[in-house]
């Protein structure tokens, strides 16, 4: 793979601790600023809305630029954003600069996901993107947990402060390693916009950004509550939920990583496996929760089952955007994090349920199972190999 690739991951990485650092920081947010848990609450899906609606409004605007002057200029905004955010003693900034790194954020992921798909081979786009998600799986292994000890340790600034300094050798390697000269496609040589987004009306690329979603979103409503799980049911004690959140992102790293040399040739086999199992697999969690190791083991699987499933749909997205170059990435991206917001919601409403801390366990079952219901009779197109093989 490319060195460049490489590079934008390690930006990934930090745009990744910053979007799941808030599960640990939020008490010290909200005593720091005098509000409550519930108001520094709103912080979290401020980002995934901003994520949303920011990938293909920021995609359009700078889909004539060049890539790394896009890239590198996403990663300063981010920035910025944390730096001010560290500084502030107003809530309404902290929040708009949560808005703020989020539109970067999506622009950044947008133009990379779009930037990785030309560094390689037109049939090696799974195996880019799985190099490129690594940088997030490799925030809840390190990044995450670090950045909750830093929080424990000098309060939450600095976990904000050490976020935005985490940019500025990835901002440089950008600069070093992305060819000037690359962009993603000028107005003269590639699509018109209009045409790009009327790749949104095709019924297949549809299909696999709504199983992409669903099955995102099983993925984040679990990992939002699992810590009740881990002190609660299984009894153990609070550094176990660093533990679990790490063992969750060494499995989501493995699955991106095995999903990443299957998806572009072999995507069938990623679905047919990786489906079922990972359908078994939540309800397996919610039922054996109450034994640590069972618990632990689980964990780490249905990390790795919920990436290699989730990265190889969303390999499928930028394949059935083919012919929207500038704005496929941006699809990947509203689709990834529409499941990452909406997914918590549902897994919330099932909190006050009879099955309590199990509940959001329960209901990532469930999303897995409307996925594969979806996808059953589809089959056929969703696994479609190289992109192109896909069925007219």
């Amino acid at each position: 793979m490319p060195f460049p690739l490489y590079l934008l991951a390690m930006a990934v990485f930090a745009m990744g601790t910053s979007e799941f650092m808030l599960a640990g920081l939020l008490p010290d947010i909200a005593s720091g600023l005098d509000i409550t848990v519930g108001t520094a609450g709103m912080l979290t899906p401020a980002f995934a809305i901003g994520m949303i609606v920011g990938a293909p409004l920021v995609a359009a605007l700078a889909r004539n630029w060049p890539s790394r002057s896009s890239l590198l200029g996403f990663i300063l905004v981010f920035s910025a954003a944390h730096a001010v955010g560290a500084m502030t003693t107003s809530f309404p900034v902290l929040f708009a600069t949560r808005v703020v790194a989020a539109l970067a954020n999506a622009g950044f992921l947008a133009v990379a996901l779009t930037t990785a798909a030309t560094l390689v081979s037109p049939d090696k786009k799974g195996r880019a993107l799985a190099v490129l998600l690594s940088g997030t799986t490799v925030a809840t292994i390190a990044g995450v947990p670090g950045g909750s000890v830093l929080g424990t340790l000098l309060g939450w600034r600095a976990t904000f402060w050490a976020v935005a300094a985490l940019c500025l050798p990835a901002a440089l390697g950008i600069l070093k390693g992305i060819p000037a000269g690359r962009v993603k496609e000028e107005a003269t040589g590639g699509p018109a916009l209009r045409t790009e987004l009327a790749q949104l009306t095709r019924p297949r690329l549809l299909l696999v950004m709504l199983l992409g979603a669903l099955v995102n979103a099983a993925t984040f409503g679990s990992f939002t509550f699992l810590a009740p799980v881990v002190t609660d049911t299984a009894g153990l004690g609070e550094l176990w939920i660093s533990v679990a959140l790490v063992l969750f992102g060494a499995g989501s790293f493995v699955g991106v990583t095995v999903a990443g040399r299957l998806s572009d040739q072999r995507p069938a086999l990623v679905l047919a496996v990786g489906g079922p199992l990972l359908l078994i697999g939540w309800p397996a969690l919610a039922i054996l929760a109450d034994k640590p190791v069972a618990l632990l083991c689980l964990v780490f699987v249905q990390g790795a089952l919920s990436f290699a499933l989730g990265s190889t749909l969303i390999t499928r997205v930028l394949y059935e955007a083919a012919e929207a170059p500038t704005m496929a990435g941006s699809y990947a991206t509203a689709a990834l994090n529409v499941g990452a917001a909406v997914g918590p919601l549902i897994a919330a409403t099932t909190l006050s349920t009879t099955v309590g801390d199990l509940g959001p366990l329960w209901a990532s079952g469930l999303l897995v199972a409307v996925a594969l219901l979806i996808a059953l009779p589809l089959r056929a197109v969703i696994a479609a190999g190289r992109s192109t093989e896909v069925l007219p």
